[in-house]
């Protein structure tokens, strides 16, 4: 009851203070929120966190009862970005305990402890104050190992300490390779008995190295976990970049592609430096007028009872962005990591289903919104059977019958997996049926990040989920891989399931050689290698300081398996990814790689990574861009099927005109791989809505195509450059006027 108190509160604040102008009001609500949030159970209210165990620390006379708060100081300290402060109460404990005999468990907890706050001293010193491209990429070598080796060098020693007590404490054996690594001296001077062999090893070549781009365009931002759009937000062909982060005190970033090499930080002048927070991010175009709008969802993983607002940011085409979250509708107090736009009900105007986060102990649904195609949205959830209650991670949408409906694939913390089928659409309103079961997604086990993509080409969409079944910490599984050893189940593994085209799903996973370890919160799929096979990369964020893990990359090969080549691609960066984003942002014919990093609390941010593709062959692409008409203008649901000849053999690569998974944005336009085929004999497109087709016959590879719906004539946007990115050379664009 008192999540309501509280929200209710807030909206009635927002409604009768002064007039501001909307952005200004969203502003206000968030502060509010913040504040009311700033409570010692808030586990992300770090500072107020560090207030309260050190005054419970203060008034606690017992010794042993003290040692444990200062344990909870510990943490808090690291997590409010403190770490000399949590070294500090940690060597105190081991002064009081040092006349202990026999191994402690107090001791070891508070020498772990310890040992991450070094490590995330040499981070800092290190990876963020002495940043580049090779910084915490993993294998770490060449300019990723450190110059400043003493805060490493003290971990490894509290580490080798750890081990003394729990020598089978695979999580810190895993951690004492890695400091070892930024200290130059993995394999050769790690201890034998503690040795992880073969993690400087690359056994899967054939994969060019990516390189980090970030410093050299100035988007190497620093924040806390948070998400990523890249696309074309002015509608000049060249693809921008928003970012957002969940802690309140973190603002948006807007930054304009300029088309010569360098980007502008337009976030004070579009009014998006005015909104907050943010945990995912998503495009649209709602009132369908051509330029993509914004939706931000807040506040996953909910600890508090003032919940934080989404906002929906309508891009007014000047360069400026308004918050138009209330007057449409969906000023709604649940919290959310998730949502799905697209055009449920084939009337043209893109809908969003929210997918909230529902514990055991609230009763909170997902929500449908309908476009009133008038700026505003209604909910129809509970009337077309898409009411469902879960803790859910991840929310995606396509056609995976190909009836024409749009239909909704959702993840869940607690391991319940939702189908749910567009039925048919009867007076303006698409119903839906839980085909979950019947399709033979029946696993139970937790899940996160999701998307439908068709890997193998067959015309099916198939549905990729992220697992989050974890009953030791992550990066225990990656270390009991790393050894050779096998893992039973599906923990910390991923799920594939293949469209079999009859309404039913075979979960492949072991088949084409996913039964690997991976988490993921931000992830996506692009085309790193132009074959028309989609690859995907996962981000590996968690809350947990320990889990420095590599970020993953997967090679698709010819629809039949993958390969990890993260080692070789040099994309496995060991901070927290979030957000992720595939796109050609220099326009050289291949996608890069734009990652949104940081872990979730004040103490554990990172730069971002913008991972260049330096083209991996010469096999070619084309790019299609489409607008609707009576279709969303967006022609968000859109289906292309791409048909040429490569070596004698007839293909069709299948795409889905969107932004890709349920955590990070991927343009809109389509950039799709067509191997060495000199001509595309023919496109089909599908158009949302009105399921109308068009086809287009002999386009030209290395093209950008822009395809208008009802127009036989598509039309090639010839006028964009190839972009060498220039060293920091980011400017900055002033405020706009108030509206």
């Amino acid at each position: 009851m008192k999540i309501y108190v509280f929200i209710l509160a807030l909206l009635y604040i927002a409604c009768h203070e002064p007039a501001k102008n909307s952005n200004e009001e969203m502003a206000a609500l968030l502060k509010k929120t913040k504040e009311l949030n700033a409570i010692p159970e808030n586990i992300y209210s770090s500072n107020v966190r560090v207030a309260y165990f050190d005054s419970l620390y203060r008034a606690e006379k017992d010794v042993q009862k003290s040692m444990q708060i200062e344990l909870q100081l510990i943490r808090a300290c690291l997590e409010n970005g403190d770490e000399n402060l949590a070294i500090g109460y940690g060597n105190d404990i081991l002064k009081k305990i040092a006349d202990s005999i026999s191994p402690n468990k107090l001791r070891t907890k508070v020498m772990k402890e310890m040992a991450i706050a070094w490590l995330r001293v040499a981070e800092k010193t290190n990876c963020i104050g002495d940043h580049n491209g090779e910084s915490c990429v993993f294998p770490i070598q060449g300019g990723g190992v450190h110059r400043n080796k003493a805060p490493a060098e003290k971990a490894i020693a509290l580490y080798e300490e750890v081990l003394k007590d729990a020598p089978n404490d695979i999580t810190a054996k895993w951690l004492l390779n890695i400091a070892y690594m930024t200290v130059d001296g993995y394999p050769s001077k790690v201890p034998g008995k503690y040795l992880i062999p073969g993690l400087n090893t690359d056994t899967v070549p054939g994969v060019k190295p990516f390189v980090d781009g970030a410093v050299k365009t100035g988007l190497d931002i620093t924040t806390s976990s948070g998400g990523v759009i890249v696309d074309d937000f002015n509608n000049d062909g060249y693809y921008d970049i928003i970012t957002c982060s969940e802690i309140l005190d973190e603002p948006m970033r807007y930054f304009i592609n300029n088309g010569n090499g360098t980007f502008s930080d337009a976030s004070a002048f579009s009014g998006l430096n005015l909104i907050t927070g943010g945990l995912n991010l998503m495009q649209t175009d709602y009132n369908n007028d051509g330029f993509k709008d914004v939706f931000v969802t807040r506040r996953g993983w909910p600890t508090t009872k003032a919940t934080e607002p989404n906002s929906l940011l309508r891009n007014n085409g000047d360069g400026t962005f308004t918050d138009v979250t209330k007057e449409s509708g969906l000023l709604i107090p649940y919290q959310t990591q998730s949502a799905a736009w697209a055009d449920y009900n084939n009337d043209g105007w893109i809908d969003v289903y929210i997918a909230n986060e529902a514990d055991h102990m609230q009763n909170i649904p997902c929500e449908l919104f309908i476009n009133n195609k008038n700026g505003t949205f209604t909910d129809v959830a509970k009337r077309t059977n898409s009411q469902i209650f879960a803790f859910v991670k991840g929310a995606t949408c396509a056609d995976y019958n190909n009836d024409g409906l749009m239909d909704i694939f959702l993840s869940s913390q607690e391991g319940r997996k939702v189908l749910l089928k567009n039925t048919g659409i009867k007076d303006g309103l698409p119903y839906f049926k839980d085909v979950t079961k019947e399709a033979g997604i029946t696993n139970g086990d937790g899940t996160s990040t999701t998307w439908f993509w068709d890997y193998d080409n067959d015309g099916w969409q198939d549905i990729f989920i992220a697992s989050k079944k974890f009953f030791e910490s992550p990066t225990y599984y990656f270390a009991k891989e790393a050894m050779g050893e096998t893992l039973p189940g599906y923990d910390a593994k991923m799920f594939l399931y293949r469209n079999l085209g009859n309404g039913k799903f075979e979960e492949v996973s072991a088949k084409v050689g996913l039964n690997k370890v991976a988490i993921a919160m931000g992830a996506n799929f692009g085309d790193i290698d132009n074959d028309g096979f989609l690859d995907f990369y996962l981000g590996t964020g968690n809350l947990d300081f320990s889990v420095l893990v590599p970020n993953k990359l997967f090679r698709n090969n010819e629809g039949k398996s993958f390969t990890d080549v993260t080692t070789s691609a040099r994309v496995g960066n060991l901070q927290k990814g979030h957000g992720i984003a595939f796109a050609d942002l220099d326009n050289d014919g291949d996608q890069d790689i734009y990652i949104d990093m940081g872990g979730a609390y004040k103490g554990d941010a990172y730069q971002s990574a913008l991972y260049l593709n330096p083209g991996q062959n010469e096999n070619r692409w084309i790019k299609l861009d489409l607008v609707g008409t009576k279709a969303n203008k967006a022609a968000i649901g859109a289906n292309i099927k791409v048909y040429f000849r490569e070596n004698g053999k007839e293909r069709m690569v299948n795409r889905d005109f969107n932004s890709g998974g349920s955590f990070g944005a991927n343009p809109l336009m389509q950039h799709i791989g067509i191997g060495k085929a000199s001509i595309v004999d023919k496109v089909v497109i599908k158009w949302p809505g009105t399921n109308s087709e068009q086809v287009f016959n002999n386009l030209q590879p290395g093209q950008l195509y822009t395809i208008t719906e009802g127009n036989n004539v598509p039309v090639i946007k010839n006028n964009l450059k190839r972009l060498d990115f220039m060293d920091k050379n980011r400017t900055t664009i002033g405020c706009a006027p108030l509206a």
